[in-house]
């Protein structure tokens, strides 16, 4: 993985040298795809996954604390899965575009305030 566009652009071009160096036939320009972004947010303080639990839509949750300290939430808009941990801590998960991970932070949040937990 590369944490910005430049870092992947850079490393692709060291891929190219090295694979035309050792006499592999390649395209002449590298091409990718992004498939998946992972951002990490922090809320700034602490939340009850439980309230959570109770309060979000059932069908989009998963918390089973005894299994895995965080509770997941697949979110339909941006499509994304964000995993959130008491701590007030998110990973954002899934995202094809660096403002996915921004609008499901703002939904979350949103969603979290609504409901009072936050």
């Amino acid at each position: 993985g590369a944490k910005s566009v430049e870092s992947l652009n850079k490393g692709l071009e060291i891929l190219g040298d090295l694979l035309r160096s050792l006499n592999i036939d390649i395209a002449s320009e590298l091409t990718y795809k992004i498939q998946n972004i992972v951002t990490s947010a922090d809320l700034g303080s602490g939340i009850n996954l439980n309230k959570i639990a109770v309060g979000f839509n059932l069908e989009r949750i998963e918390y089973e604390p005894e299994q895995f300290p965080g509770l997941v939430y697949r979110l339909e808009e941006p499509k994304v899965v964000v995993l959130l941990f008491g701590s007030g801590k998110l990973i954002i998960t899934g995202g094809k575009e660096p403002e996915d991970a921004k609008r499901a932070v703002l939904k979350i949040v949103d969603d979290l305030k609504g409901l009072g937990l936050l």
